[in-house]
């Protein structure tokens, strides 16, 4: 590894953040973030919030007056992109006072940090903060390279640091991150006083230094020694070639079996095609986390499963998981004397000959955050054996930190939104009814793939973090291809809104026939080809689901010349009865919205105009023409989607959105 240091660069850091945070902020305080960051941009370092930085200084408290802290990582921020409110800054002097004490527990820690913040409102610094605080050093950095890891998680790792580092790093034996872990680690430093950082078996590398440059390059130079005593070479194992077919095959077998409804990242990286294949991958694999603050995110060990597996051998290898787990529960809550309640028991890391690393999360963020992990994981095993032989902690280490209150607070607590873990598919999306039901399933936790053939669609989804692309619905195998996207987007899908669609207008009579035509491939065929490729998926997954129709009033109570319209939203309507009747054997529910009257772009320039004026009747009077008095939004419409997307017992219903309408009530 190489330092990435610029005076250039850190001379601007210094310039830009004093000025914006010209309070909070000193030389220091900036010079601090900008080694941070260059520590947190090297995943072979730290990945997603791990890792924690510090320095000492002074800074004016409420009053004004100069005061000595120490500014640490608040938990939650990441190193890639720290700023300085993430260094939250803690009154020193009183902070250090706490190494007199024989014992503090993790909730008198975390109350004794914040009782010393000098800011109030600052996040909660990082549960390591103790350590930063008890060592003497001006500049502390800490992370969880790889290298070393492949260095201190030996069942030799002490000999082969000393070998390595000499007197330079101080050798740590691992301790739970708290107020122990702080006393053993200064206790270490005082008794090496010249060195430069310290080991942590089992846990990562420290470094200090009077500078941010001093502490950042003697990280480098740390991480540089394991780098060469690792020397990788090439694994003797090929990396097969991903199976795109066979992970659409097994994707929605594996999702549709999970406890809980979650999203599936699929991550076929040569190293991770390789490990998957060898023939020692169960006893690699089981050797556990190459540091516990993993296990959080990956739980203790992944699941194998068999090349070719079918739902039968899915559900048998998860019962065992979860049977395992159950196991490992019990004996490390009775080993403790501790009473727990026990995490779901299921996989975040799913390995497969032919597809490598398969990762779930309740949200595709934190199913890649897992991948990301388990990819680092079979680099540190690989280079672990190169110079010996990887081993992991022992379960009851795991164990404390996967039940830890203080890294399960890292997750968040907060209620899973309605749809959280789901995959909604979207048509149209990209104006109208689809583009307000595509915002409200995003603010119910969806993950969603919104399709239309405007090119609009891409803007909408970069708003709401969506998957997106360019489709024509009435071409069968497109939209075929499209839900095979999807599913290797997100291992599956979860519903469908049915929603695009198009006024044709023509006397029925002597409509012409490809007028006719083009309406019925658009709004009735095109719906088929969605629900029945939906169908397809959820029948695999043996989950349930929903197919959702944007039908219309009209196929009640057609209006004059909207002939083409209404016969194809007539057989919309039985579309989703007949869908509501077969797909009820797997827990698939179909049901329609029948809207009436909302300002989207449906109609052709001058009809709305013309319809009000044969009424008598202004454009806006037009639209509030209803029972209600009151106009239909495409909020309403999506609102009422929604709500049948979570009706649970709810199938062939068409629900009218209209403000009142008798003459168009289902009957």
């Amino acid at each position: 590894m190489r330092s990435a240091w610029s005076d250039a660069d850190a001379r601007a850091a210094v310039s830009h953040y004093t000025a914006r945070y010209p309070r909070s902020c000193n030389e220091d305080v900036a010079l601090r973030v900008y080694s941070s960051r260059l520590l947190g941009r090297e995943a072979a370092l730290v990945l997603h919030g791990g890792g924690n930085t510090s320095v000492k200084t002074t800074l004016p408290d409420d009053l004004g007056e100069p005061t000595a802290v120490a500014c640490i990582k608040g938990s939650g921020w990441d190193l890639a992109s720290l700023e300085p409110p993430g260094l939250p800054a803690v009154r020193l002097a009183p902070l250090q006072a706490l190494r007199r004490l024989p014992g503090l527990s993790d909730e008198a820690m975390v109350a004794a940090l914040r009782a010393r913040l000098l800011d109030p409102s600052a996040p909660n610094p990082s549960v390591e903060a103790l350590l930063h605080a008890f060592l003497p050093h001006k500049f502390i950095d800490h992370s969880h390279a790889d290298a070393v890891l492949a260095v201190v998680d030996q069942a030799h790792a002490r000999e082969l640091c000393e070998e390595l580092y000499g007197r330079d790093y101080a050798v740590v034996p691992y301790v739970m991150p708290g107020f122990a872990l702080a006393l053993r680690a200064a206790e270490a430093q005082a008794a090496a006083p010249g060195c430069r950082g310290l080991l942590l078996l089992g846990h990562g590398l420290f470094s200090f230094g009077e500078d941010a440059r001093e502490s950042y390059e003697r990280h480098v130079e740390a991480v540089t020694r394991a780098e060469s005593r690792v020397r990788r070479v090439q694994v003797s194992v090929p990396a097969p070639t991903p199976d795109e077919r066979e992970y659409l095959r097994v994707a929605p077998l594996l999702r549709g079996r999970l406890g809980r409804r979650e999203i599936l990242h699929w991550r076929p990286v040569p190293e991770a095609m390789s490990f998957a294949a060898d023939p020692a991958l169960r006893e690699l694999c089981g050797r556990g986390p190459v540091t516990p603050d993993h296990v959080i995110r990956t739980k203790q060990r992944p699941l194998v499963l068999d090349a070719g597996a079918d739902a039968a051998a899915i559900e048998r290898a998860l019962a065992e998981y979860r049977g395992r787990y159950a196991a490992y529960f019990h004996a490390q809550q009775a080993a403790r004397g501790v009473t727990r309640v026990m995490l779901d028991p299921d996989p975040r890391v799913v390995l497969m000959p032919g597809l490598g690393i398969v990762a779930a999360g309740v949200d595709e963020a934190a199913a890649k955050i897992a991948a990301d992990l388990y990819e680092h994981t079979i680099a540190v095993i690989r280079d672990a054996d190169q110079i010996g032989r990887y081993q992991a902690l022992p379960d009851g280490d795991i164990f404390d930190m996967e039940y830890w209150s203080l890294e399960q607070a890292k997750l968040g607590k907060a209620t899973p939104r309605a749809l959280a873990g789901q995959v909604v598919y979207v048509t149209g999306a990209a104006s109208g009814i689809g583009l307000a039901c595509a915002r409200r399933f995003a603010a119910a936790g969806a993950a969603l793939y919104l399709v239309d053939r405007d090119p609009g669609v891409h803007a909408v989804a970069a708003g709401l973090k969506a998957a997106s692309e360019l489709l024509d619905v009435t071409s069968r195998a497109a939209v075929e291809a499209s839900l095979d996207r999807v599913v290797l987007r997100f291992g599956g899908v979860d519903g469908v809104v049915s929603n695009a669609g198009a006024a044709f207008q023509a006397p029925i009579a002597t409509c012409p026939e490809d007028q006719l035509r083009a309406s019925l491939e658009l709004n009735l065929l095109s719906h088929q080809w969605v629900a029945a490729a939906a169908m397809r998926v959820l029948t695999a997954q043996g989950s349930g689901g929903f197919l959702l129709f944007n039908a219309s009033k009209a196929a009640f109570n057609p209006g004059e010349g909207f002939g083409p319209y209404a016969v194809a939203k007539a057989g919309l309507v039985a579309l989703m009865k007949q869908y509501a009747l077969e797909g009820a054997r797997v827990g698939v529910r179909a049901n329609a919205v029948n809207a009436d009257r909302v300002r989207t772009g449906l109609f052709a320039p001058g009809v709305v105009e013309a319809r009000a004026a044969a009424r008598g009747l202004a454009p806006d009077a037009y639209f509030r023409a209803n029972l209600l008095g009151r106009e239909v939004t495409a909020e309403d419409v999506a609102e009422a989607f929604l709500c049948l997307a979570l009706a649970g017992s709810t199938t062939g219903a068409v629900l009218p959105v209209d403000g009142g309408n008798l003459a168009a009530a289902p009957r």
